[in-house]
This record gives C-alpha cells, sequence and structure tokens, in this order.
C-alpha cells in the first residue's frame, strides 16, 4: 500500500504560500490509518519507550495508537488553556508564526524514556518544542517519529543528535 496516494496537498492552508499536506483521506481508509501506526510503531519496538508524547491534534491521533502498540503511557502536549494541571511551557516558531506549547509538570518522570509523534515535521520547531518539554523534566527522548517530513524546511536537522524517521518524504 502506497500511503501517499492516501495525502491530499491544499496550496494556500492555512496562509498563502504553505503548501498544506492533509492527511484525512488517510485517517478515513481503516487500512491506510492501519498500514501507518504499523510503520511508524515498528522501528521503536525493543526500545523500551515508557512514554509517547505528541502534539495537539494530529499527533493524538497516532501517539496514543503507538503508545498502545508500544505498551507506553502517552503523554498530551497542548497549547495553553487546554491541560487542567500545572503545566510547564515553551515558545517556539512555525513554518508561518510563533507559538507555545504546555506539558504537566508531572507528565514525564526523571530517566523516563520518551518517544516523540507528531503527524508533519516541516520547519521541526514543534518537535524540538516538545523534545525540551520532556528533557526539562528530566525524560530521556529515544527519538521523534513523523508520518510525513517535509524535507525542503529541514526540520530533521533542528532535531541533530536524534533519531528521527518519518515514513513519507516531500
Amino acid at each position: 500500500m502506497n500511503l501517499a496516494d492516501y495525502i491530499r496537498a491544499i496550496p494556500d492552508f492555512p496562509v498563502e504560500g504553505i503548501l498544506f499536506r492533509d492527511i484525512t483521506p488517510l485517517l478515513r481508509s481503516a487500512p491506510a490509518l492501519e498500514a501507518a501506526t504499523a510503520q511508524m510503531t515498528e522501528p521503536w519496538k525493543g526500545h523500551q519507550i515508557d512514554l509517547v508524547a505528541a502534539m495537539e491534534a494530529r499527533g493524538f491521533i497516532f501517539g496514543a495508537a503507538m503508545a498502545l502498540r508500544l505498551d507506553a503511557g502517552f503523554v498530551p502536549v497542548r497549547k495553553p488553556g487546554k491541560l487542567p494541571f500545572e503545566t510547564n511551557e515553551v515558545e517556539y516558531t512555525l513554518e508561518y508564526r510563533p507559538d507555545v506549547l504546555q506539558i504537566h509538570r508531572d507528565a514525564v518522570d526523571k530517566g523516563q524514556k520518551v518517544l516523540v509523534v507528531d503527524d508533519v515535521i516541516a520547519t521541526g520547531g514543534t518537535a524540538a518544542a516538545v523534545v525540551k518539554l520532556v528533557e526539562n523534566l528530566g525524560g530521556e527522548v529515544v527519538g521523534a517519529e513523523f508520518l510525513i517530513e517535509l524535507t525542503e524546511l529541514g526540520g530533521r536537522e533542528l532535531l541533530g543528535g536524534y533519531d528521527v524517521r518519518s515514513v513519507i518524504t516531500y
């Protein structure tokens, strides 16, 4: 199954000049969703991952499913005002604007092995922010997994030193 066949390109979304890779056709196909989740999980089996940290919103879809497959817990990383307990936060820059992410202060214990997951890596800013949040809590980031990698934006380089993997590249 070629998963790239299930990705739709939307020009000028969310702002002019951005070519958005829409995963909703993949999500509505049970076989494609299963294949994507399996391919994203496979490289991490045997790494004794304790937690999967994923950012809202689409990262949650793959992160929770991968956590179950890896017998790991799941940590939601969210935008401000969405988490009910005490949080730590970090500011970062997206491809087209600045943003902030938060994590519960008790989400990761010192020394826990954490896999960072999202649907797309573009500039790498969001993933780097999650890495920083996890490491500030004492977690050990074992790597990062993405369904899609937009190679021309260099996000992998921002995560230098980490094991970065993706299923589909553009």
